[in-house]
């Protein structure tokens, strides 16, 4: 291929005692008339090549069944009403419903009336105590920046909004509907410049009032990066106000008597956790209790209780175990029901090599009630009960070949689970065969793998894909992926590493595959790749690897570490310049999962995997497809774009490198076509340099 022409600078920092090179830094600058130019050229490169490949057409018409195949969300019942998303085949963008008393059922907001084009998603929403309104938050273009409104749900009149600066917003209600707690940034022209995206604050808001008389909770001299969370109990009694740094994996805790107050003078907050290297959620529930899910002095979590009036029983000494930690299971999720005898009780999900379990726990501690039949080996990926109590809750599922419908239990058959509401599926989904499988690691951790194919164990090697994540506590348990069905139904494997970074055995194996142990990851994935050759189910030559965001800085890592591993890489909004990485979108928030460049010892550990300065001239470097989004606020596509001109420039080898540019989308959720466009786009790439269907 003729890449297009890329100056390389003669740009040397003089870090902390390092040299670093970095010779791509315009294209940092998406402005610059020569990155412009240059992104101009590959745009033209990738419509050349990908439309071209030979198994394009026939993953499209694939994904395009698989990837419209409907989800449906958790109902959050609030009175007799009972609200929760539905996406049916066909439609770009799941709907927020209402179900009435009556069974009918309403749809609330849909993105596709808001904005027929598309570019408009629902981020969040939270019903009112009573169920009568609804706060929710939708963004446009992929900026996820969270624009605030206010309905009536009876009569779907707006009564509030748009209020801005709403990104990552929580809301607490008040009873009444009338009042409600939420976090927002400050205004622009009130921070540093380059900090907009930051200095969030705690705020207490009148529905229909100014969003500019909002009352100042909580957050006037936090870190600027720092992020909160807000929630009240149903009787209005109670708020309880957390905050965590970036995305470092602790928190702060307060809670507030909300006894009589009004909007000003707010009552003051009292610190239930403060500077302790641990995670806790509390809230206050119908019971009176407060309740703790904590991983503190339980890396895999327990459930606990106090008295939130009493600041006597809030140090963990008091704490008073309903689920305490379980060995070999990560509690992930819970639920208060009412049992057969009126007596509280909690459904619990806990994960077992990264597959979910439910079961039924006494409230006063006294254990575990009964185990609950899940459909099969799969995720939770959600519990809900009514918060006035009842015998019923209802669970969201999925696995490797159910899209997420919702299950229901109830206390009269304390241990099944009935079908509730059921996902539609478009088109066929595959035979498949799941087997699950450990490679291990170069220190000799055992890595879990979930091993997708057509048939079970191959008769003969056959191109594969290995998907995997690595970081930020995030579990990749089963879950339906449209992708995986496409390439099995093809005739190939998809494979799904549980990389430590992640949170399927609790916070240690976190903690193992960040900052310092960041190569810990990388080694996993390597070793999976290994495993896979070992044990027949491909060769070097058929294996691709597969990330995005974090997972892109993995496959970054492993082709610059290990070119021999695979034939093929897709690297989806990906990290990738780990010196300078803090500087854009997010980036900052990051620091506690990946080290800072300011820090000497840190910069040693970046500079040590990053994989645009891992690159070696004269490499033989597989097949890579970046894939990036212009309207990416998280990652910013500078990564690729720098990354993709180093590896064009240095490559001994004749497999293509190509960067396929998206506008108008971000790092999160898009329109259903556009998600069949680009997965028809990977997989192919991935398939013309494995031998896939040749």
């Amino acid at each position: 291929m003729r890449y297009p022409e890329a100056p390389r600078l003669d740009l040397v920092d003089d870090l902390h005692g390092h040299r670093v090179a970095d010779p791509y830094r315009w294209l940092e600058d998406p402005d610059d008339p020569r990155t412009q130019e240059w992104s101009r050229v590959q745009d033209e490169l990738a419509a050349q090549l990908l439309p071209s490949l030979p198994l394009r057409e026939r993953f499209a018409a694939s994904l395009g069944d698989l990837v419209r195949s409907g989800a449906v969300g958790v109902p959050v019942w609030r009175g007799e009403r009972a609200f929760s998303t539905r996406r049916d085949p066909g439609q770009e963008h799941a709907v927020l419903r209402v179900r009435e008393a009556d069974g009918s059922v309403r749809v609330l907001v849909d993105p596709m009336t808001l904005d027929p084009a598309g570019t408009t998603t629902l981020d969040a929403w939270s019903p009112s105590w009573e169920g009568d309104r609804l706060a929710y938050q939708v963004s446009t273009g992929g900026d996820e920046e969270s624009q605030l409104f206010v309905l009536d749900v009876a009569s779907g009149e707006l009564l509030d909004g748009p209020i801005d600066r709403c990104r990552y917003s929580p809301v607490g209600w008040l009873p009444g509907g009338e009042q409600l707690f939420y976090v927002r940034r400050l205004a622009p022209g009130l921070v540093p410049a380059g900090e907009e995206q930051f200095h969030r604050r705690v705020w207490r808001h009148r529905v229909g009032a100014p969003a500019d008389d909002d009352v100042l909770v909580h957050g006037e001299g936090s870190d600027p990066a720092s992020y909160f969370g807000v929630r009240t109990s149903r009787d209005g009694r109670w708020l309880v106000v957390s905050r965590s740094v970036g995305t470092a994996p602790r928190d702060d805790v307060w809670l507030a008597d909300l006894s009589g107050s009004t909007l000003e003078p707010h009552p003051p907050l009292r610190e239930l956790q403060l500077g302790v290297d641990a995670q806790t959620a509390a809230w206050v529930a119908r019971d009176g209790r407060l309740w703790l899910m904590s991983d503190r002095d339980a890396p895999r979590w327990r459930l606990a209780v106090a008295d939130p009036a009493d600041p006597a029983t809030w140090v963990p000494e008091r704490w008073r175990d309903v689920i305490p930690q379980q060995e070999g299971a990560v509690l992930s999720d819970v639920a208060l029901v009412d049992g057969p005898d009126g007596g509280l009780q909690v459904l619990a999900v806990h994960a077992v090599d990264a597959t979910d379990r439910l079961s039924l726990w006494a409230g006063d501690g006294g254990g575990r009630v009964a185990e609950v039949v899940a459909p099969g080996a799969g995720s939770i990926s959600g519990v809900s009960a009514p918060p006035e109590g009842g015998p019923s809750a209802w669970v969201g599922y999925t696995d490797y070949g159910t899209p997420p419908s919702v299950l229901r239990w109830d206390a009269g058959s304390s241990t099944e689970l009935a079908p509730w509401e059921q996902a539609d599926v478009a088109g066929e989904v595959p035979a498949l065969t799941v087997v699950e499988t450990h490679a291990t690691s170069e220190d000799g951790t055992p890595v879990h793998l979930f091993v997708l194919s057509g048939a079970g164990t191959p008769d003969r090697p056959r191109p594969t894909v290995l998907y995997g994540y690595g970081g930020f506590n995030v579990s990749l348990t089963p879950a339906y992926s449209a992708q995986a069905l496409a390439w099995v139904a093809a005739g190939g494997i998809w494979v799904v590493a549980n990389l430590r970074g992640g949170s399927e055995h609790g916070e240690e194996w976190h903690r193992a595959g960040m900052r310092e142990r960041k190569q810990n990851v990388f080694d996993d994935f390597a070793a999976a790749g290994e495993h896979l050759v070992a044990g027949g189910w491909t060769t070097h030559q058929q294996l691709a690897v597969m990330g995005g965001s974090n997972g892109g800085l993995l496959v970054g890592a492993a082709l610059t570490q290990r070119p021999d591993l695979a034939a093929a890489v897709v690297c989806s909004a990906p990290l990738l310049d780990m010196v300078r990485y803090e500087r854009f979108g997010l980036g900052r928030t990051w620091n506690d999962e990946y080290g800072t460049a300011e820090d000497p010892v840190e910069l040693g550990w970046l500079l040590g995997y990053s994989p645009y300065h891992a690159v070696r001239e004269g490499t033989a470097y597989p097949a890579v497809l970046f894939t990036t989004f212009e309207s990416d606020t998280r990652v910013d596509p500078l990564h690729g774009r720098k990354l993709a001109a180093a590896l064009q420039h240095a490559t001994a080898s004749d497999a293509p490198v190509v960067l396929r540019r998206e506008t108008s989308v971000g790092h999160g959720a898009r329109a259903v076509s556009r998600t069949v466009g680009l997965a028809a786009d990977q997989l192919a790439f991935l398939a013309a340099h494995t031998g896939l269907a040749r």
